[in-house]
């Protein structure tokens, strides 16, 4: 969508991966939180939010980032 500009971070469960929370400053941070809502009121974890198939163009693609493993700290 062409906006570098923000951060985003999310806390998973280490044992399980499931999404805990997130905390979203940027370009329709709105659209993409309400993504990370649905998957916390779900129970699911971070594959699924990566592996889901999200509407394009839309900010909330770029949640398949966030949850590469690539980009998971230890």
């Amino acid at each position: 969508m062409g906006h570098l500009e923000g951060v985003w971070k999310a806390v998973l469960d280490r044992r399980t991966n499931r999404v805990l929370g997130a905390a979203m400053l940027g370009h329709e941070a709105s659209e993409v939180i309400a993504v990370v809502r649905m998957a916390r009121l779900g129970g699911m974890d971070d594959e699924w939010v990566r592996d889901a198939v999200i509407t394009h163009p839309s900010m909330a693609e770029g949640l398949t980032l966030l949850f590469t493993p690539a980009y998971l700290e230890d």
